[in-house]
C-alpha cells in the first residue's frame, strides 16, 4: 500500500512540474498566456499581439524583426521561461538578425594648427 501512495505521489508531482513549464506558442496565445512567461509584461504582449495581425511569426528571427525590444538575448531568456515560435525554442544561432552593429563612423582627424 505504501508503495502505491508512493507512485501515485511521485506522478502527480510529474504532473505539477509538468503543467507549471508548460510551452506557450507565441503564435497561439492570448494575452494572459502570453504575460504568463516571465519576461513578457502588458506592453510587449500588446506589441506581440499587435504584429501578429499582420501573420504568424514563422521563427525567431521574424519574431525579432517585427517586435520592438526582442532581440537575441530577449529572445534566449523567453525561450527559457517557455516560450515558443510554431513550437521551437530559440537557439544562438537565430540570433543572426539583431547581433549586426554599424560600424562606427571615423572620427576626422584633428587639423595641425599648433603655433611653433
Amino acid at each position: 500500500m505504501k508503495k502505491i501512495i508512493n507512485v501515485i505521489v511521485a506522478s502527480l508531482l510529474a504532473m505539477a512540474c509538468a503543467t507549471a513549464f508548460a510551452a506557450v506558442d507565441v503564435n497561439k496565445a492570448n494575452q494572459a498566456e502570453l504575460e504568463a512567461v516571465k519576461g513578457i509584461g502588458p506592453s510587449m504582449s500588446g506589441r506581440i499581439i499587435e504584429a501578429r495581425k499582420t501573420g504568424s511569426f514563422k521563427d525567431w528571427p521574424d519574431l525579432q524583426t517585427r517586435v520592438k525590444g526582442v532581440g537575441a538575448a530577449k529572445s534566449a531568456k523567453l525561450s527559457a521561461e517557455g516560450l515558443t515560435v510554431g513550437g521551437t525554442g530559440f537557439k544562438s544561432s537565430d540570433s543572426a538578425v539583431r547581433t549586426a552593429k554599424a560600424p562606427k563612423a571615423a572620427k576626422p582627424a584633428k587639423a595641425d594648427n599648433a603655433k611653433k
